[in-house]
Parts: structure tokens; C-alpha cells; sequence
């Protein structure tokens, strides 16, 4: 035994309490120190790992076909021979079980689907239904139509507001096809609003991991060392299509919402209106504005009968805050947004003239 094992061996000891365990006390578990994490993540795989299922799903898409027979003149001697035809594709994706036989995946894993399937880490397969489609967040949520009465496991959500950076983090999925993988990794930025060319916006919001996620990781569960989830995988910034340790997870806060609609019987995302358009604030504005560093966004215009509009935010205010979380950024303003109930009355801080003013205003969908 080396001198680092023993050294690991001991503050466990030490750390337990215990110099020896029963059988009971063995089984699997959360760890309940840093010093359980440094040996193994496994008590926290064996607990959220049943939860992450292999999402197959059938897509049509329209084949290639030749651009010449978009021209009438060639229509009128070959007729639709060799113009693009539908047809089927297979895709490989992930989800997460969070409760009431609901799964939570990618759109663009589901996106015009025909059939979708979703395969438990205990090989238990289930038929799927999308019942919630949101293409802006790039979120899906899918009704498991044959598992009335079925014992699943389910993820529980944790608070996306209260991680912080370097936070260790697990990656589950279905990487490549090639069966349910994970990955370890910490949390290495938050609020990031950009993607590298995503073709999914998600709102711009995001958790960043250096956790490895690669192809059919997308839909997975990004969660903490409690077994909770944190984020939804969702993409990676890559040259080479592998994984470069930049990855980019939906956050649980954004989720738990659209589940929440989904429960409620939306088939959309509802989103609360602002109202208004904003701008960031670069170093220039701020120095301007009398700031000693860029913060807020720069309110342009206003829509006449807008919930913002209503609550006597006007053209030239720097919004600040929503609620008690700072708005830094056009996406997270958007982003900020999208977690508040429609109905409820949120308070909002922005600056006019040099004087911070706190309203409140309606959180409701645009008319």
C-alpha cells in the first residue's frame, strides 16, 4: 500500500467516524464528506444514474435530392423523379426521468419524430410521447405512455442559482451510442450566453462543465454530488466534433419550469413578456453612464401596453435586476424571465438619472 493510499484510507476513517462498517452501513449512498468524494463518485452514480435513459427516436427528413429539379423547366421533362423524398433516420439522444412517468430531453434529440422510445439503464423500454416541445431552449418533455403504475426513478431538481463555479459535477448519457457513460467534471462558468454557432438558443443561458460530453450526450443529466440534477446537457463548443471540456448544460431552474407547464397540460413553453428591447452595456456606456464597471442592460425601446411598459419603465432606463438576481445581459434578461410564474408580481430595479428605483410588474404572456 502506498503512502498516498494509506493517507486517503486514513481520513476516511477519520472522516466516518468509524474504524470499521457493518453490511448496512456499506450500501450505497450519497458521500458524506470531501474525503468520500476523493475515493469515488460511485454512491452518487448508483443514485442518479437510473434516472438517465437512452432516448431512440425516429425522425423524418427529406432526402437530398438534386437543386435542378427546383426549377420548373426541368419538372416539365422528368416530372418529380429525383426531387427530394422524405425518409426516415434514426437518432440517438438522452433524457432524464423527473417524475409522473415524465422524461426530459433535447428538442433537436426529438424534433419531427415519428416514434420515440425510452430505454432504462436496467434495460426496462418504454414507449414515449412528446407532450411539450420548447425549440428556444431546446428543451422536450416526453409522456412514457406504457408506464402507468410502473415504479421509476426520478431526478430530484437542485437550485441552478445556488452552484457555484468549481462545484464538482457528473456528466450521465448515452455518448456515441455506446451505452450509459459518465463523466466527471466541475463547474466552470455561469450565465454563459453563448453557444460557438449552436443552432438552439436555449434562452443564451447556460452552466458550463468541463465534465466530457460528447454526441448522444445531448438530453443527459449534468447533477451534483447530492445525486440532484443541476443541468440538462445540451451541447459543445468543438472543432473536431469530440469533446474539448467546453460544454454547456440548460439549467435545472429553466427546466423545473417547463416541466411544470408540461404537468399543467401546455404543449408549449409560456414565456412572461418584458416588452422591451435592451442592449448590453460595454465599458464605453458605463463609463459614460458615471458605472465603475459594465453592469445592467440599456433599455432602447418599449412597447406601448408591455407589463414593463405598464410599470413605468421607459427608453434610456438601465434595468439592473430582477427580482434579487442581477441582469447582466439581453439573454438573461430573457432567461431571468422565463423562471417567473405567469400571474405573479415580480419586482425589477433599474436606474433612471443616476437613482436606482425598484417597481413591480405583472408577470403575463405577450397578446
Amino acid at each position: 500500500m502506498t503512502t498516498l493510499t494509506r493517507s486517503l484510507v486514513l481520513v476516511f476513517l477519520l472522516a466516518s467516524g468509524a474504524g470499521a462498517q457493518t453490511s448496512d452501513e456499506t450500501t450505497a449512498r450519497v458521500p458524506g464528506s470531501s474525503a468520500e468524494m476523493t475515493l469515488s463518485f460511485a454512491p452518487v452514480v448508483a443514485a442518479a444514474a437510473p434516472a438517465v435513459v437512452n432516448i431512440y427516436a425516429t425522425l423524418m427528413v427529406a432526402d437530398g435530392g438534386t437543386p435542378l429539379f427546383d426549377d420548373p423547366f426541368f419538372r416539365q421533362f422528368f416530372g418529380d423523379f429525383g426531387r427530394s423524398q422524405p425518409r426516415e433516420q434514426n437518432a440517438l439522444g438522452s433524457g432524464v426521468i423527473v417524475g409522473g412517468g415524465l422524461v426530459v430531453s433535447n428538442f433537436h434529440v426529438v424534433e419531427n419524430a415519428t416514434d420515440i422510445r425510452a430505454v432504462l439503464a436496467d434495460r426496462r423500454e418504454f414507449e414515449g410521447r412528446l407532450v411539450l416541445a420548447d425549440e428556444a431552449a431546446d428543451l422536450a418533455v416526453i409522456e412514457l405512455t406504457d408506464a402507468d403504475g410502473v415504479a421509476l426513478p426520478a431526478l430530484e431538481f437542485a437550485d441552478s442559482d445556488a452552484i457555484a463555479v468549481g462545484d464538482l459535477v457528473l456528466a450521465i448519457g448515452n455518448p456515441f451510442g455506446v451505452g450509459q457513460t459518465v463523466s466527471s467534471g466541475i463547474v466552470s462558468g455561469l450565465a454563459r450566453t453563448g453557444r460557438g454557432g449552436g443552432a438552439y438558443t436555449a434562452g443564451g443561458y447556460f452552466v458550463q462543465t468541463d465534465a466530457p460530453i460528447n454526441p448522444g450526450n445531448s438530453g443527459g443529466a449534468l447533477v451534483d454530488m447530492a445525486g440532484r440534477l443541476v443541468g440538462i446537457n445540451t451541447q459543445i463548443v468543438t472543432k473536431s466534433g469530440g469533446s474539448n471540456g467546453i460544454g454547456f448544460a440548460v439549467p435545472a431552474n429553466l427546466v423545473a419550469r417547463v416541466v411544470a407547464q408540461a404537468e399543467a397540460g401546455e404543449a408549449s413553453f409560456i414565456r412572461p413578456w418584458a416588452g422591451v428591447d435592451v442592449q448590453p452595456i460595454d465599458a464605453d456606456i458605463a463609463e459614460a453612464l458615471g458605472f465603475d464597471r459594465p453592469r445592467g442592460v440599456l433599455v432602447q425601446n418599449v412597447a406601448g401596453e408591455s407589463p414593463f411598459g405598464a410599470a413605468g419603465v421607459r427608453p434610456g432606463d438601465i434595468l439592473l435586476a430582477i427580482g434579487e438576481h442581477p441582469v447582466n445581459a439581453p439573454a438573461e434578461l430573457g432567461f431571468r424571465l422565463s423562471l417567473q410564474e405567469l400571474g405573479s408580481e415580480v419586482p425589477i430595479t433599474f436606474q433612471r438619472e443616476g437613482k436606482e428605483q425598484t417597481v413591480t410588474v405583472e408577470m403575463r404572456a405577450a397578446v
